[in-house]
C-alpha cells in the first residue's frame, strides 16, 4: 500500500470516528435537553417550596379565631355585616353557581366568610360518590391544613327548622359523625347532591343552606371522575369561590 493510500485511509477512519462521536455528543445532548424539559417548575427545589410556605406565612389574612361559645353572636353579628347570598364555584370543568338561603343564617354567614377570606381556594373537590354527591372543601395541602387554624374548631349548630330537603342540586353542609348527636355541621366542608331523584335519606341529618342554580352540568362532570377506593378523585380538582352579590 502506497503512503497515499494509506493517508487517505488514514483521513477516512478521523472523518468516521470523529462523525461517531459528534453523534454520541449529539444524543447526549440530547437526553440532557429532554431530562431538563421534563423537569416541570412545578417540581421545585427546598428553597422555592420554603419561599412559598412562606410567602403563605405572610400572606395569611389576619384570622380572627373564633371559639365555640363565640359562634352564635359572631356569625349573627357577619352575616347582618356581609349580606351576600349568591357564590360561584369555579373549576377547570366549568363553573357553579349557588344561592345560599337567608333562613339558615348561621351556614350563610359562615360560608361567605370563608369565601372572602380565600379558604376554599385552598380546597378541592375531594370527595366524588357516583350518583349521589361531590364533595369540597378539603384538600392534602398544607395551606389548607394552616387556614384551618386559623379560623378554629368549632361546629355550626344544625338549622333543620328551615325545613329544606336534599332535592337535586340541593347544597349542605358536611359533618363529622363522631360524637355529634346534636348533628351541628362542619365549617369548611359542603357538598352537593348530583343524585338525579335526591337524597331524602339524609333529609334531617345535614343542614341543606342553599341550591345550584346554574351548573349541574359541570357537578355532573366532577361526579363522572375517576377516583380512588376511599372516593378521592385520581385528579385533584382545585376551586376557587368568588361570593357575586
Amino acid at each position: 500500500m502506497s503512503f497515499y493510500k494509506f493517508s487517505y485511509l488514514a483521513l477516512i477512519v478521523v472523518i468516521l470516528l470523529s462523525g461517531c462521536e459528534d453523534k454520541q455528543t449529539q444524543k447526549k445532548g440530547n437526553t440532557k435537553t429532554v431530562s431538563k424539559d421534563l423537569i416541570p417548575d412545578s417540581i421545585p427545589d427546598v428553597e422555592t417550596i420554603a419561599e412559598r410556605r412562606a410567602r403563605f406565612e405572610a400572606e395569611l389574612p389576619d384570622v380572627e379565631k373564633i371559639e365555640q361559645e363565640q359562634l352564635i353572636p359572631f356569625l349573627t353579628a357577619y352575616g347582618k355585616d356581609n349580606p351576600e347570598n349568591r357564590v360561584v364555584i369555579k373549576t377547570d370543568l366549568g363553573d357553579i353557581y349557588v344561592t345560599l338561603f337567608n333562613d339558615t343564617p348561621l351556614h350563610r354567614a359562615n360560608f361567605i366568610r370563608l369565601a372572602k377570606l380565600g379558604y376554599f381556594d385552598t380546597t378541592f373537590f375531594h370527595r366524588v360518590s357516583p350518583n349521589f354527591v361531590i364533595q369540597g372543601g378539603n384538600s392534602d395541602r398544607t395551606d389548607t391544613a394552616k387556614m384551618r387554624g386559623k379560623v378554629g374548631s368549632f361546629l355550626i349548630p344544625s338549622e333543620f327548622k328551615a325545613g329544606y330537603s336534599h332535592i337535586r342540586g340541593a347544597f349542605a353542609a358536611a359533618k363529622y359523625s363522631e360524637q355529634n348527636v346534636s348533628k351541628a355541621s362542619s365549617p369548611f366542608e359542603f357538598y352537593i347532591v348530583q343524585k338525579k331523584n335526591g337524597a331524602h335519606h339524609i333529609d334531617n341529618d345535614h343542614t341543606v343552606f342553599g341550591r345550584v342554580t346554574k351548573g349541574m352540568d359541570v357537578v355532573d362532570k366532577i361526579n363522572a371522575v375517576e377516583t380512588d377506593d376511599s372516593e378521592w378523585p385520581l385528579r385533584n380538582i382545585p376551586i376557587t369561590v368568588e361570593v357575586l352579590d
